[in-house]
């Protein structure tokens, strides 16, 4: 064999890291997630027997269903290099607002109509703002959270119990699955959620120029793509889906408040970053934002069967995020590198 050939020849170390060298960077931060959810369920079933149940795997959809249509939300938002923080308001505003609607006797299909409109009129005069003002999302959607928190006290202070026999018909609606187990109405809506987002993230124009967007602004607006539309866009949909996060959150608790869903915003703000979401835009998915999600509520569900208190849970997940955050700047660093 001649020395070029020697020269170009993998060695054996070459070889086996050859395989792990296929996987995009973009994909290790989500890898890293799901392995380390595997190993907390592993590790939770081993210790606590009803831990590993199917149910058990299920109710990690069911008790977190209207977080994680907000975390849909956030992931387009997030993905453009903004961030909503009045998604928390406008979930508890939603709630207040069925309940307020029911009431009266209104239907539940058309309640869900007006609250669906009002979330996604909020999240489209954010973002127009935003856009033509050019003023820092945090500042806008801080503003946001303050106007529909407000909104919510301005109606009542007290929380309003739905009693109507249609809704409460509709919030206990189950589906069962093969093996005894089930899921609710409102989980399947999150999960048909996940998936048309999905779609609208990869295979449609929308998505690609939400990712364009994200990646560098100025590069998409020389590519001639509708930079203000997809701006715009995103911050409508964080606003529907907070509106639906309320409706399944109103599922979830039959009743209205102003004060649900305080803090939310950052739960589906870390579900995104935990999930592989970068804060600068660009890169991140709707699959990310599932398993952070999930991995959020695995471990509250496992620090409750061991009988730690609910600060322990978010110190956990802080220190989650932390390690996320730092590992995506420095992934970014050596790519500049």
């Amino acid at each position: 064999m001649s020395a070029p050939e020697l020269a170009t020849r993998p060695t054996p170390f070459q070889r086996v890291r050859r395989p792990f060298q296929r996987i995009p960077a973009k994909y290790v931060p989500l890898l890293a997630t799901l392995s380390l959810f595997l190993t907390m369920f592993t590790v939770g079933s081993v210790h606590y027997p009803n831990f590993g149940t199917g149910q058990v795997f299920l109710n990690l959809f069911v008790d977190n269903e209207f977080l994680l249509v907000v975390a849909v939300g956030m992931t387009f938002v997030i993905l453009t290099g903004g961030i909503d923080l009045s998604v928390g308001s406008v979930v508890s505003l939603s709630t207040l607002v069925l309940a307020e609607l029911v009431q009266h006797g209104w239907s539940p299909f058309l309640a869900f109509a007006v609250v669906l409109l009002i979330g996604s009129t909020l999240g489209f005069a954010m973002g127009c703002i935003i856009h033509y003002f050019e003023i820092q999302p945090f500042i806008v959607t801080l503003a946001g959270l303050f106007l529909a928190r407000g909104l919510c006290y301005a109606i009542t202070v007290n929380s309003y119990p739905i009693t109507q026999s249609t809704y409460v018909s509709l919030a206990e609606q189950s589906i069962n699955l093969p093996g005894g187990f089930y899921i609710t109405a409102g989980t399947a809506v999150a999960l048909v959620a996940v998936v048309i987002a999905i779609y609208v993230l990869h295979f449609t124009r929308l998505g690609r120029s939400v990712y364009a967007v994200g990646g560098n602004q100025q590069s998409a607006l020389l590519m001639g793509l509708p930079v203000a539309r997809t701006k715009i866009a995103v911050y409508t949909i964080s606003g529907f889906c907070a509106a639906l996060g309320g409706i399944l959150l109103s599922f979830y608790m039959l009743s209205g408040s102003g004060s649900l869903a305080v803090g939310m915003e950052l739960d589906a703000i870390a579900a995104v970053v935990i999930g592989g979401g970068s804060l600068s835009g660009g890169e991140g998915s709707i699959l990310g934002a599932l398993v952070g999600a999930m991995l959020m509520t695995e471990i509250k569900t496992g620090c409750t069967h061991a009988g730690l208190s609910v600060w322990v849970q978010e110190m956990i997940t802080g220190a989650i995020i932390v390690v996320a955050v730092a590992l995506d700047r420095l992934r970014h660093r050596r790519g500049a590198d």
